[in-house]
């Protein structure tokens, strides 16, 4: 009993002395140790999770041209009485009137196409359904624009377009004449709209053909109307919004492995992805068949948004774009294939020509190609990586070709080179030492971690050289839940509040870190290969994550200025008492930022000391981003469990008295005059 009184005494004065001694942080305000780039916060988008074809590309169709390795996959042959469900082939009882034709030596982008052999076919008797990227999401009272490439032959065809419910219900309908081309071998362009009267998250579309006669059809389509600025043919503006809200300072593009291939032909080749979206090329896409764990056999892509979509984005979202290129490598992980030295040259003039289609004038042959396209401004692009997570001699050498034939045409072009896939480690070292003497502009780091990495991190870069003309960027980071590749992975609190104290980290050092970015961006709740994400979707609804809101309030609270803020010892905040902590001044906003994370389960008295001749208002604002439990998740049925919550506080003095939630992360932004 004895001992127990003396433990409760030294307890409750524990929490005595806690409550009278709060955490005291001093701010330098007379003070800048770097400039914070515009491009600090940015995202990363890679064709992983149906993150383009089945997400952000609004196409409604799959396999539209029919290019997939099955080439009726997506497709299902009605006929009366049908009760087959998907099987991706044409039944033998419809062969005579359905067959998959080839033209590859007239057509080696886009060979297969559908032909149909009508004799006086009723509705009814003959249609197709398409099933779209796990259903198709249908927006009630909504104009939807159906279109198709077609050749006719002593034809005189109608065709009945339906959109269908979960129910099999019809909930919009439209019709379609395909009049006789030249000779039945134009190919022509048909389009036609309806509106639908209701609404489905997981809807499928029939085509009816009615008449007689001979048609061809390539390029079935189906688009929503409400696209990201209603371009035709465009984006879904709800995941670009999200982006947009991120106020983001860069978008990488297009990956991620998707740059490497699973072997060199199955690379991304941003030529094949530009120009008119009928003649690009179909690819597999190699997260169709990565992990044997989530196989995908019907992910491919169609580069309906490709590097000219991409590039217009970038300019409507106020991002800079940082592509990236193959290097002449593919994954290390997979085939490891190479281009030979003496080839690599095709690979470097890709590089020297995507400059040119970005910022070149019109009467260049690719600066052409963009004002055709309808953008006869340039894109001013200014940096460009070369290679994702390549590694070894190999890589260096390869980079070394591209540095010099990009230096020398394009001496303003700074270049993202890899630091191979982890952030320590034999690999990283080398790569590191070697990149650092070639006067790398940007060094890629990604770090795919538990949480505790993440927190245990938060000083990296504080003994970085400072001097070193090559400067860090965080390519990839997310923490792991679970540990990396794992299906059980959640974008819970407690990987998002870490993050946020590796980030005040990056903030802190923002003289050697110049760029960050999450990864991967998107994942479709029904066709995920990868998590956690930093935003899933479905066919209708999107939603920021726990570690978005963590992100966005970075991106959007990013200051141009870092200025000390000291704590205990006058060394900064990155970890002591579980406090973590950075601040940045706006010299656009006139306002102080200083960011603090608590990861204690308990609250925490803190006291800001503004140490300087700076003045204050009297009012100051805080965004706190909380919860008490480290495993909860946003949703799309609850997408604001995990948001932040804006309040104000009164400024006396120089002295900012405030309260730090339980597992908190709180921007406090003053007013300076």
């Amino acid at each position: 009993m004895k001992q127990l009184c003396v433990f409760l005494i030294l307890f409750f004065s524990f929490k005595s002395s806690d409550a009278q001694n709060p955490a005291i942080f001093t701010v330098q305000t007379d003070k800048t140790t770097a400039d914070v780039q515009p491009t600090m916060w940015g995202v990363f988008f890679e064709d992983i999770n149906l993150g383009a074809d089945g997400g952000m590309y609004a196409e409604l169709i799959k396999n539209r041209s029919f290019e997939f390795f099955k080439p009726m996959m997506g497709w299902k042959v009605m006929r009366p009485k049908n009760t087959t469900e998907y099987s991706w082939q044409i039944p033998v009882a419809a062969e005579k009137e359905l067959q998959i034709l080839s033209r590859k030596e007239k057509n080696a982008n886009n060979p297969r196409y559908l032909h149909i052999v009508l004799n006086n076919h009723k509705k009814g008797d003959l249609g197709l359904q398409n099933e779209g990227f796990r259903g198709m999401g249908i927006k009630k009272g909504l104009r939807y624009d159906f279109s198709v490439f077609y050749r006719a032959t002593n034809a005189a065809v109608k065709a009945h377009l339906e959109l269908l419910n979960e129910k099999n219900e019809v909930i919009g309908k439209g019709e379609l004449t395909f009049p006789n081309t030249e000779g039945g071998e134009k190919w022509t362009k048909v389009e036609s709209n309806f509106t639908t009267t209701e609404g489905a998250v997981k809807g499928k579309f029939n085509i009816w053909f009615e008449g007689t006669g001979m048609l061809d059809l390539d390029i079935v389509s189906l688009f929503p109307s409400d696209t990201w600025k209603g371009r035709k043919g465009g984006m879904r503006a709800d995941m670009i919004q999200l982006l947009a809200d991120l106020k983001p300072g860069f978008i990488r593009f297009p990956g991620g492995c998707i740059v490497e291939g699973n072997d060199l032909s199955q690379r991304y080749q941003w030529k094949k992805t530009v120009g008119a979206v009928e003649d690009r090329q179909v690819l597999v896409n190699r997260w169709n068949f990565e992990f044997a764990h989530r196989p995908t056999p019907d992910y491919y892509q169609t580069f309906g948004l490709g590097f000219f979509e991409y590039f217009q984005i970038a300019e409507d979202i106020g991002a800079e774009p940082l592509p990236i290129l193959n290097c002449g490598m593919s994954c290390q992980f997979n085939s490891a294939e190479m281009a030979h030295l003496d080839e690599i040259d095709p690979y470097i003039q890709d590089a020297l020509d995507l400059v040119e289609f970005a910022n070149g004038a019109v009467n260049t042959t690719w600066g052409a190609l963009r004002a055709k396209m309808g953008h006869p401004e340039p894109f001013n692009l200014k940096m460009m990586g070369i290679g994702n997570e390549n590694w070894g001699p190999q890589y260096i050498e390869r980079l070394a070709l591209f540095q010099k034939a990009i230096k020398d045409k394009y001496p303003t072009i700074k270049l993202v080179c890899s630091s191979g896939t982890d952030p320590d480690g034999e690999r990283f070292n080398y790569l590191n030492g070697e990149l650092r003497k070639m006067k790398a502009d940007l060094i890629d780091e990604h770090y795919y971690r538990r949480p505790e990495w993440f927190l245990s991190n938060a000083n990296r870069y504080d003994s970085y050289d400072r001097k070193s003309v090559s400067k860090v960027f965080a390519g990839e980071y997310a923490g792991q839940s679970v540990q990396t590749v794992d299906v059980n992975n959640k974008n819970n609190w407690r990987t998002a509040i870490a993050e946020a104290a590796f980030l005040t980290g990056l903030e802190r050092n923002a003289d050697v870190v110049n760029m960050a970015s999450y990864a991967p961006l998107f994942a479709h709740i029904d066709g995920w290969q990868w998590t956690p994400n930093l935003i899933w979707v479905d066919n209708l609804r999107s939603y920021g994550t726990a570690n978005y809101q963590v992100q966005k309030m970075f991106s959007t609270n990013k200051g141009t200025q870092v200025i000390p803020i000291l704590y205990k010892n006058n060394a900064p905040a990155t970890g002591q008492d579980s406090l973590y902590a950075s601040a940045t001044k706006d010299k656009n906003t006139g306002e102080l930022i200083v960011k603090i994370v608590n990861t204690l389960g308990k609250a925490q008295k803190a006291e800001i000391k503004l140490d300087g001749n700076t003045k204050f208002d009297t009012k100051g604002h805080l965004l706190i981003l909380k919860s008490d439990d480290l495993e909860a998740v946003n949703s799309l049925d609850n997408p604001s469990v995990i948001a932040p919550k804006e309040t104000t506080m009164d400024i006396k003095g120089k002295n900012v008295a405030l309260t730090l939630e339980p597992y908190s992360f709180t921007v406090i932004k003053l007013k300076i005059f």
